[in-house]
Protein backbone atom coordinates (compact mmCIF):
# COMPACT_ATOMS: atom_id res chain seq x y z
CA UNK A 1 0.00 0.00 0.00
CA UNK A 2 1.58 3.31 -1.08
CA UNK A 3 1.40 6.57 0.84
CA UNK A 4 -1.70 7.96 -0.85
CA UNK A 5 -3.53 4.67 -0.46
CA UNK A 6 -2.85 4.89 3.28
CA UNK A 7 -3.87 8.56 3.46
CA UNK A 8 -7.02 7.94 1.44
CA UNK A 9 -8.02 5.02 3.66
CA UNK A 10 -7.50 7.17 6.76
CA UNK A 11 -9.51 10.06 5.30
CA UNK A 12 -12.41 7.77 4.35
CA UNK A 13 -12.52 6.35 7.87
CA UNK A 14 -12.87 9.82 9.43
CA UNK A 15 -14.37 12.15 6.85
CA UNK A 16 -13.47 15.83 7.23
CA UNK A 17 -15.26 18.94 5.97
CA UNK A 18 -13.01 20.62 3.40
CA UNK A 19 -13.72 24.11 2.05
CA UNK A 20 -12.88 24.95 -1.55
CA UNK A 21 -13.22 28.75 -1.86
CA UNK A 22 -12.66 28.70 -5.62
CA UNK A 23 -15.95 26.90 -6.09
CA UNK A 24 -16.50 27.86 -9.71
CA UNK A 25 -12.97 27.00 -10.88
CA UNK A 26 -13.11 24.07 -13.37
CA UNK A 27 -10.10 22.11 -12.07
CA UNK A 28 -11.31 22.53 -8.50
CA UNK A 29 -14.78 21.30 -9.42
CA UNK A 30 -13.33 18.30 -11.24
CA UNK A 31 -11.26 17.35 -8.18
CA UNK A 32 -14.23 17.94 -5.87
CA UNK A 33 -16.43 15.67 -7.97
CA UNK A 34 -13.86 12.88 -7.67
CA UNK A 35 -13.47 13.40 -3.91
CA UNK A 36 -17.23 13.07 -3.50
CA UNK A 37 -17.42 10.04 -5.82
CA UNK A 38 -14.65 8.31 -3.85
CA UNK A 39 -16.37 9.21 -0.53
CA UNK A 40 -13.20 10.77 0.89
CA UNK A 41 -14.46 14.05 2.40
CA UNK A 42 -17.46 16.31 2.85
CA UNK A 43 -16.91 19.05 0.24
CA UNK A 44 -17.94 22.67 0.81
CA UNK A 45 -17.87 24.89 -2.28
CA UNK A 46 -17.99 28.66 -1.97
CA UNK A 47 -19.78 30.42 -4.82
CA UNK A 48 -23.11 30.92 -6.53
CA UNK A 49 -25.07 27.66 -6.60
CA UNK A 50 -26.55 28.19 -10.07
CA UNK A 51 -23.17 29.07 -11.56
CA UNK A 52 -21.50 26.07 -9.91
CA UNK A 53 -24.20 23.64 -11.04
CA UNK A 54 -24.15 24.98 -14.60
CA UNK A 55 -20.38 24.57 -14.76
CA UNK A 56 -20.64 21.06 -13.33
CA UNK A 57 -23.13 20.19 -16.08
CA UNK A 58 -20.77 21.57 -18.74
CA UNK A 59 -17.95 19.43 -17.31
CA UNK A 60 -20.20 16.36 -17.05
CA UNK A 61 -19.63 16.12 -13.31
CA UNK A 62 -22.27 13.92 -11.71
CA UNK A 63 -21.56 14.38 -8.00
CA UNK A 64 -21.36 18.14 -7.36
CA UNK A 65 -24.99 18.16 -6.27
CA UNK A 66 -23.87 16.31 -3.13
CA UNK A 67 -21.55 19.15 -2.09
CA UNK A 68 -22.53 21.88 0.32
CA UNK A 69 -22.59 25.22 -1.51
CA UNK A 70 -22.15 28.47 0.45
CA UNK A 71 -22.91 31.71 -1.36
CA UNK A 72 -20.75 34.65 -0.18
CA UNK A 73 -23.39 37.04 -1.53
CA UNK A 74 -25.97 35.66 0.91
CA UNK A 75 -26.51 38.21 3.69
CA UNK A 76 -27.43 35.50 6.20
CA UNK A 77 -24.03 33.90 5.60
CA UNK A 78 -22.27 37.21 6.19
CA UNK A 79 -24.43 37.81 9.28
CA UNK A 80 -23.01 34.61 10.77
CA UNK A 81 -19.33 35.04 9.95
CA UNK A 82 -18.61 38.79 9.80
CA UNK A 83 -18.90 39.26 13.59
CA UNK A 84 -16.22 36.59 14.08
CA UNK A 85 -13.86 38.47 11.79
CA UNK A 86 -14.69 41.82 13.41
CA UNK A 87 -13.91 40.40 16.83
CA UNK A 88 -10.56 39.10 15.56
CA UNK A 89 -9.54 42.27 13.72
CA UNK A 90 -11.16 45.21 15.54
CA UNK A 91 -7.98 45.79 17.55
CA UNK A 92 -6.27 46.35 14.16
CA UNK A 93 -8.84 48.98 13.26
CA UNK A 94 -11.28 46.89 11.21
CA UNK A 95 -14.81 48.31 11.29
CA UNK A 96 -18.01 46.27 11.22
CA UNK A 97 -18.64 47.37 7.64
CA UNK A 98 -15.12 46.33 6.59
CA UNK A 99 -15.57 42.96 8.31
CA UNK A 100 -18.74 42.32 6.28
CA UNK A 101 -16.97 43.18 3.02
CA UNK A 102 -13.95 41.04 3.90
CA UNK A 103 -16.07 38.10 5.08
CA UNK A 104 -17.59 37.98 1.60
CA UNK A 105 -14.14 37.24 0.16
CA UNK A 106 -14.21 33.45 -0.39
CA UNK A 107 -10.68 32.96 1.00
CA UNK A 108 -11.66 34.68 4.24
CA UNK A 109 -15.10 33.07 4.34
CA UNK A 110 -13.58 29.58 4.17
CA UNK A 111 -11.20 30.37 7.01
CA UNK A 112 -14.05 31.86 9.04
CA UNK A 113 -16.04 28.66 8.58
CA UNK A 114 -13.08 26.74 10.02
CA UNK A 115 -12.77 29.23 12.88
CA UNK A 116 -16.47 28.82 13.66
CA UNK A 117 -16.19 25.03 13.70
CA UNK A 118 -18.23 24.60 10.51
CA UNK A 119 -15.32 23.16 8.49
CA UNK A 120 -12.04 21.37 9.15
CA UNK A 121 -9.65 22.56 6.43
CA UNK A 122 -9.29 24.63 3.27
CA UNK A 123 -7.59 24.17 -0.11
CA UNK A 124 -7.13 27.15 -2.44
CA UNK A 125 -4.68 28.73 -4.85
CA UNK A 126 -5.79 27.54 -8.29
CA UNK A 127 -6.81 31.15 -8.95
CA UNK A 128 -5.32 33.03 -6.01
CA UNK A 129 -1.74 33.90 -5.12
CA UNK A 130 0.04 32.25 -2.19
CA UNK A 131 0.14 35.65 -0.49
CA UNK A 132 -3.63 36.00 -0.59
CA UNK A 133 -4.23 32.44 0.59
CA UNK A 134 -1.82 32.85 3.50
CA UNK A 135 -3.02 36.33 4.46
CA UNK A 136 -6.54 35.08 5.11
CA UNK A 137 -5.23 32.11 7.08
CA UNK A 138 -2.90 34.27 9.19
CA UNK A 139 -5.59 36.80 10.05
CA UNK A 140 -8.37 34.34 10.83
CA UNK A 141 -6.97 30.93 11.78
CA UNK A 142 -3.59 32.08 13.09
CA UNK A 143 -0.77 29.74 14.11
CA UNK A 144 -0.55 26.80 16.51
CA UNK A 145 0.36 27.48 20.16
CA UNK A 146 4.12 28.00 20.47
CA UNK A 147 4.48 28.59 16.72
CA UNK A 148 4.54 31.98 15.03
CA UNK A 149 5.87 31.01 11.60
CA UNK A 150 4.17 29.16 8.77
CA UNK A 151 6.43 27.05 6.57
CA UNK A 152 6.15 24.61 3.70
CA UNK A 153 7.20 20.97 3.62
CA UNK A 154 7.50 18.55 0.73
CA UNK A 155 6.92 14.82 1.10
CA UNK A 156 9.60 13.21 -1.05
CA UNK A 157 8.62 9.77 -2.36
CA UNK A 158 11.82 7.97 -3.35
CA UNK A 159 12.16 5.44 -6.19
CA UNK A 160 12.00 1.83 -5.08
CA UNK A 161 15.30 0.57 -3.76
CA UNK A 162 16.69 3.87 -2.44
CA UNK A 163 17.88 3.17 1.12
CA UNK A 164 17.13 6.59 2.61
CA UNK A 165 14.43 7.84 4.93
CA UNK A 166 11.64 5.56 6.14
CA UNK A 167 9.69 3.33 3.76
CA UNK A 168 11.07 5.37 0.87
CA UNK A 169 9.87 8.67 2.35
CA UNK A 170 11.74 11.83 3.33
CA UNK A 171 10.25 15.14 4.48
CA UNK A 172 11.99 18.35 3.34
CA UNK A 173 11.37 21.74 5.02
CA UNK A 174 11.21 24.69 4.58
CA UNK A 175 11.18 24.70 0.79
CA UNK A 176 8.38 27.18 0.13
CA UNK A 177 7.75 30.06 2.53
CA UNK A 178 10.40 31.54 4.89
CA UNK A 179 13.40 33.06 3.04
CA UNK A 180 15.85 33.48 5.91
CA UNK A 181 14.61 31.91 9.16
CA UNK A 182 16.08 32.98 12.48
CA UNK A 183 17.21 30.30 14.94
CA UNK A 184 13.83 30.32 16.76
CA UNK A 185 12.00 30.13 13.43
CA UNK A 186 14.23 27.28 12.27
CA UNK A 187 13.40 25.41 15.48
CA UNK A 188 9.69 25.95 14.89
CA UNK A 189 10.02 24.72 11.31
CA UNK A 190 11.72 21.57 12.61
CA UNK A 191 8.99 20.87 15.17
CA UNK A 192 6.25 21.57 12.62
CA UNK A 193 7.96 19.33 10.03
CA UNK A 194 8.02 16.51 12.58
CA UNK A 195 4.28 16.95 12.98
CA UNK A 196 3.85 16.84 9.19
CA UNK A 197 5.87 13.63 9.09
CA UNK A 198 3.48 12.00 11.54
CA UNK A 199 0.19 13.38 10.16
CA UNK A 200 0.86 13.32 6.42
CA UNK A 201 3.81 11.04 5.71
CA UNK A 202 2.68 8.57 8.40
CA UNK A 203 6.24 8.06 9.67
CA UNK A 204 7.81 8.62 13.08
CA UNK A 205 10.09 11.64 12.63
CA UNK A 206 13.85 11.65 13.02
CA UNK A 207 14.86 15.23 12.33
CA UNK A 208 18.18 16.54 11.03
CA UNK A 209 19.04 20.24 11.06
CA UNK A 210 21.30 20.52 8.03
CA UNK A 211 24.40 22.65 7.59
CA UNK A 212 27.69 22.75 5.72
CA UNK A 213 29.23 21.67 9.02
CA UNK A 214 28.99 18.43 11.00
CA UNK A 215 29.48 18.75 14.74
CA UNK A 216 32.02 21.55 14.63
CA UNK A 217 33.84 20.61 11.42
CA UNK A 218 33.35 24.25 10.31
CA UNK A 219 32.31 27.47 11.96
CA UNK A 220 30.48 30.69 11.22
CA UNK A 221 27.20 32.53 11.88
CA UNK A 222 25.18 30.10 9.74
CA UNK A 223 26.48 27.16 11.78
CA UNK A 224 25.82 28.97 15.05
CA UNK A 225 22.21 29.55 13.96
CA UNK A 226 21.65 25.82 13.42
CA UNK A 227 23.22 24.94 16.78
CA UNK A 228 20.98 27.47 18.52
CA UNK A 229 17.93 26.16 16.65
CA UNK A 230 18.68 22.64 17.86
CA UNK A 231 18.69 23.76 21.50
CA UNK A 232 15.39 25.62 21.06
CA UNK A 233 13.73 22.70 19.27
CA UNK A 234 14.72 20.33 22.07
CA UNK A 235 13.12 22.69 24.57
CA UNK A 236 9.96 22.88 22.46
CA UNK A 237 9.66 19.09 22.15
CA UNK A 238 11.96 17.17 24.52
CA UNK A 239 10.78 13.82 23.14
CA UNK A 240 11.61 14.62 19.53
CA UNK A 241 14.50 12.69 17.97
CA UNK A 242 16.51 15.55 16.47
CA UNK A 243 20.14 16.45 15.90
CA UNK A 244 22.34 19.01 14.18
CA UNK A 245 24.37 20.61 12.87
CA UNK A 246 24.83 17.88 10.26
CA UNK A 247 25.92 17.71 6.65
CA UNK A 248 23.43 15.82 4.51
CA UNK A 249 25.51 12.66 4.17
CA UNK A 250 26.01 12.48 7.92
CA UNK A 251 22.26 12.82 8.34
CA UNK A 252 21.09 10.08 5.98
CA UNK A 253 24.00 7.65 5.42
CA UNK A 254 24.77 5.46 8.46
CA UNK A 255 28.35 4.68 7.39
CA UNK A 256 29.14 8.39 7.03
CA UNK A 257 27.40 9.22 10.29
CA UNK A 258 29.54 6.62 12.03
CA UNK A 259 32.64 8.51 10.89
CA UNK A 260 31.50 12.12 11.17
CA UNK A 261 28.92 12.03 13.97
CA UNK A 262 29.26 8.75 15.89
CA UNK A 263 27.35 10.10 18.87
CA UNK A 264 24.40 11.44 16.90
CA UNK A 265 20.97 10.21 18.01
CA UNK A 266 20.06 9.89 14.32
CA UNK A 267 22.82 7.41 13.42
CA UNK A 268 22.53 8.50 9.79
CA UNK A 269 18.85 7.56 9.58
CA UNK A 270 17.14 10.95 9.44
CA UNK A 271 13.81 11.06 7.61
CA UNK A 272 13.05 14.78 8.10
CA UNK A 273 15.60 17.20 6.65
CA UNK A 274 15.39 20.84 7.76
CA UNK A 275 17.32 23.26 5.55
CA UNK A 276 19.00 26.39 6.94
CA UNK A 277 17.16 28.72 4.55
CA UNK A 278 14.62 28.77 1.75
CA UNK A 279 17.20 29.13 -1.01
CA UNK A 280 18.90 25.88 -0.04
CA UNK A 281 15.65 24.02 0.57
CA UNK A 282 14.02 25.03 -2.70
CA UNK A 283 17.11 24.20 -4.76
CA UNK A 284 17.56 20.87 -2.95
CA UNK A 285 14.04 19.55 -3.44
CA UNK A 286 14.00 20.48 -7.13
CA UNK A 287 17.40 18.90 -7.74
CA UNK A 288 16.39 15.69 -6.02
CA UNK A 289 13.06 15.70 -7.86
CA UNK A 290 14.56 16.18 -11.32
CA UNK A 291 17.86 14.32 -11.08
CA UNK A 292 16.86 11.57 -8.69
CA UNK A 293 13.46 10.70 -10.10
CA UNK A 294 11.82 11.53 -6.77
CA UNK A 295 8.14 12.48 -6.54
CA UNK A 296 7.69 15.71 -4.55
CA UNK A 297 4.28 16.08 -2.91
CA UNK A 298 3.46 19.56 -1.66
CA UNK A 299 4.10 22.09 -0.46
CA UNK A 300 2.20 21.14 2.66
CA UNK A 301 1.69 24.27 4.75
CA UNK A 302 2.53 23.70 8.40
CA UNK A 303 2.31 25.76 11.57
CA UNK A 304 -1.30 26.95 11.24
CA UNK A 305 -3.84 26.16 13.93
CA UNK A 306 -5.99 24.42 11.30
CA UNK A 307 -4.95 23.12 7.88
CA UNK A 308 -4.99 25.50 4.94
CA UNK A 309 -3.08 24.40 1.86
CA UNK A 310 -2.02 26.41 -1.14
CA UNK A 311 -2.06 25.25 -4.76
CA UNK A 312 0.02 26.29 -7.72
CA UNK A 313 -2.01 28.30 -10.22
CA UNK A 314 -0.71 25.85 -12.82
CA UNK A 315 -2.07 22.86 -10.92
CA UNK A 316 -4.01 19.94 -12.37
CA UNK A 317 -7.18 18.35 -10.93
CA UNK A 318 -5.02 15.45 -9.70
CA UNK A 319 -2.91 17.90 -7.66
CA UNK A 320 -6.02 19.36 -6.05
CA UNK A 321 -7.42 15.89 -5.35
CA UNK A 322 -4.22 14.84 -3.55
CA UNK A 323 -3.97 18.13 -1.65
CA UNK A 324 -7.50 17.64 -0.35
CA UNK A 325 -6.50 14.17 0.91
CA UNK A 326 -3.41 15.65 2.61
CA UNK A 327 -5.54 18.37 4.21
CA UNK A 328 -7.96 15.76 5.53
CA UNK A 329 -5.09 13.91 7.19
CA UNK A 330 -3.71 17.09 8.74
CA UNK A 331 -7.14 17.85 10.17
CA UNK A 332 -7.45 14.32 11.56
CA UNK A 333 -3.99 14.59 13.14
CA UNK A 334 -4.78 17.95 14.74
CA UNK A 335 -7.86 16.46 16.42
Amino acid sequence: MDLFEKLTKRAKANKQRIVLPEGNEPRTLTAADRIIADDIAHVILIGDAVEIKNMAAELNLANIGKATIVNPADETVIDRYAPILHNLRKSKGMTEEESRLTAANPLYLGCLMIKAGDADGQVAGARNTTGNVLRAAFQVIKTMPGIDVVSGAFIMLLPEGMPYGTDGILVFADCAVVPAPTAPQLAQIAVAAAKTAREVAAIEPRVALLSYSTKGSASGPAVDKVIEALAIAKEMDPNLIIDGELQTDAAIVPSVANLKAPNSSLSGRANVLVFPNLEVGNIAYKLVQRLGGVQAVGPVLQGLAAPVNDLSRGCFPEDIYKTIIITCNQAIGMK
